[in-house]
């Protein structure tokens, strides 16, 4: 198989910083040092980055996890925060697709497939998310704010405009959003643009998949089904190739 997925398929890192690491030079395949475009088989090749010869292939897990508040989703801990691999007692390392703010709560997905994790996180494949998202104040025109909120927010900071896909009101202040791009606090800015606060977030769907009654703070594997129409959603997807910047002469 192409090197970049081979060393995605032992959990190392995804494809595509397999493939800096590949540019840097930091790969060898049996020794010889990896260029892109070169082949490996992970159960009869020798792979080694920065020194260090990669495990076969890892057994593939893919997890669902309702986060709770106050929780991070980074791989990187700090002193005194908390973090969503505390809540998940397996040794594998993972990568959490679909992160979530310390303020908002609900459905993440955790894999050591890193291939598929950067396809399902990555904006260029569009893969839909959805929330529940419950606002401060009286809500009197419901479809003046879904209006807007369809027509495109300008959110500021250099962002742009936050588009959604769909928008439909329920009652009790509650809105459930579905977006296909996820720019930095997205939802709380373009609500706060049309003078309504956030007092609730939560994610309840990610690529198609449901948190259902998972409890906070739990989470469970995937069952088969879920896991096939995960592939098959990122089958036909192109890997993600980094712009080569072009040298001016």
């Amino acid at each position: 198989m192409i090197l970049q997925k081979a060393i995605a398929a032992s959990g190392y890192c995804s494809r595509r910083k397999a493939d800096e690491l590949i540019r840097a030079g930091y790969v060898r395949i049996n020794g010889e040092m990896a260029t892109i475009g070169d082949q490996a088989d992970p159960e009869k090749d020798i792979i080694s980055v920065k020194g260090k010869n990669m495990p076969g292939p890892e057994k593939k897990i893919y997890i669902k996890l309702n986060k709770p508040l106050d929780y991070t989703c980074t791989n990187k801990k700090f002193k005194n925060e908390k973090n969503i691999f505390d809540l998940v007692d397996i040794p594998e390392r993972l990568f959490a697709v679909g992160r979530l703010d310390k303020d908002s709560h609900g459905l993440v997905l955790l894999t050591n497939d890193g291939d598929m994790a950067q396809r399902l996180a990555h904006p260029r494949f569009q893969h839909e998310k959805m929330y529940e998202v419950k606002v401060r104040e009286e809500v009197r025109n419901p479809q003046a704010v879904m209006n807007k909120l369809l027509q495109g927010i300008d959110i500021g900071e250099g962002d742009g405009t936050g588009r959604i896909k769909s928008v439909k009101y329920l009652q009790n202040r509650v809105f459930i959003i579905t977006l296909t791009e996820g720019k930095k606090r997205q939802i709380r800015r373009m609500f706060a643009w049309l003078g309504l606060k956030v007092i609730d977030l939560q994610r309840i769907g990610l690529a198609g998949l449901g948190i259902g009654i998972l409890k906070e703070g739990t989470w469970v594997y995937l069952t088969p089904e879920e896991i096939i129409k995960l592939k098959r959603l990122t089958a036909d997807e192109k890997p993600i190739k980094k712009p080569v910047s072009k040298k001016t002469k």
